[in-house]
């Protein structure tokens, strides 16, 4: 099993960092990567990593839990308004979900299946979440960090 890059990323710009910017944890090479595009990337003007917490659902455990977004950012777009934005970093197969008629029902396929309903009620809370604060959501893979190309 490979093993995921997990450290803490020293920004250049921490007067944007919300949060202590001498502990901003990465848990992966992909949030690395957008941690290095939000300090670097003049439109951002603050960032910060799981300082959010959502309340949600899990029809999975059947409980109520809590949810940290990967990314909270604020920037200003191309016709100059300040958008906030809950951005969170996912490989692609997590978003698009696991076959509904898979040859055999494996462990491995019952537990993405059990991640991807997770993750659906993560999102629809997150989703609710910005709309009500006037905010953007986005879910952000691989290819979008052009880590990969789409096929």
């Amino acid at each position: 099993m490979a093993k995921t890059l997990k450290g803490v990323y020293r920004p250049r710009n921490p007067e944007k960092y919300r949060g202590d910017a001498g502990q901003i944890i990465y848990r992966s090479s992909w949030e690395r990567t957008f941690m290095k595009y939000c300090d670097m990337t003049e439109s951002i003007k603050s960032w910060a990593s799981e300082e959010i917490c959502i309340h949600y659902y899990d029809p999975v455990s059947k409980k109520k839990r809590r949810y940290f977004p990967d990314f909270v950012i604020r920037y200003v777009d191309t016709d100059g308004l300040i958008i906030t934005e809950l951005v969170e970093i996912k490989p692609h197969n997590e978003v698009v979900g696991p076959d509904k008629n898979p040859k055999r029902k494996t462990k491995s396929w019952i537990y993405a299946v059990h991640t991807y309903c997770t993750n659906m009620a993560k999102w629809e809370a997150a989703e609710k979440f910005c709309e009500d604060r006037g905010w953007r959501w986005r879910i952000v893979t691989e290819y979008d960090l052009g880590l990969k190309k789409r096929k």
